[in-house]
């Protein structure tokens, strides 16, 4: 990157109560079949609650995901991004394979693409790719929305940090299937 950082690095996800974004197999189908249970408090929308899915997207024009969420994705039968600039942080695709996406090899390739591509919101999605992410001080703002189950183990959506990242909370909101959706600034 040339200069100071112009685009803010955000985080929109959805992770089990006890901290994981998806089994060690990859699988989601626990964060988007919720299952049907009338048993959940009526949902409310509290003050500033998070944006919902799409209205996030509004305010993104760039996604960093990981080779892992990449490959999710193409399972789903369409391509959910529509012509935003997708940047998949992969060691092992070819630079080639999807006319869709760009392949970096590493953070600093990443972030070359984003400088290049004068971004000014970037989504950034896959736990390996949040972490690190995290680490290099790049997010700005995190959405979690918090599934009312508990996976006992799988693939986490933090890691290890050199110390501790203090956070602001913005507004939170609940859905009628129980799901929890929290927004954080990072506080620098």
């Amino acid at each position: 990157m040339s200069g100071p950082r112009t685009w803010r690095g955000k985080v929109f996800i959805g992770v089990s109560l006890d901290g994981y974004i998806a089994r060690s197999d990859g699988g989601i189908e626990w964060l988007s079949d919720p299952p049907d249970d009338p048993g959940h408090v009526p949902g409310h929308r509290g003050p500033n609650p998070p944006a919902g899915y799409e209205d996030f997207m509004v305010t993104v024009d760039h996604l960093v995901i990981g080779r892992g969420t990449y490959e999710k994705v193409l399972t789903f039968g369409f391509w959910p991004y529509g012509a935003k600039q997708v940047v998949v942080l992969s060691t092992t695709l070819a630079r080639d394979h999807d006319e869709r996406v760009a392949v970096a090899r590493n953070l600093p390739e990443v972030l070359g693409v984003l400088d290049d591509g004068a971004a000014k919101g970037v989504y950034v999605d896959g736990g390996r790719v949040i972490q690190e992410f995290l680490r290099a001080d790049l997010i700005d703002e995190l959405i979690i929305s918090i599934a009312p189950v508990l996976l006992g183990g799988g693939l986490p959506l933090f890691g290890r940090l050199a110390s501790d990242m203090r956070l602001t909370h913005k507004g939170t909101s609940t859905s009628d299937t129980g799901m929890t959706s929290i927004r954080y600034i990072v506080t620098r």
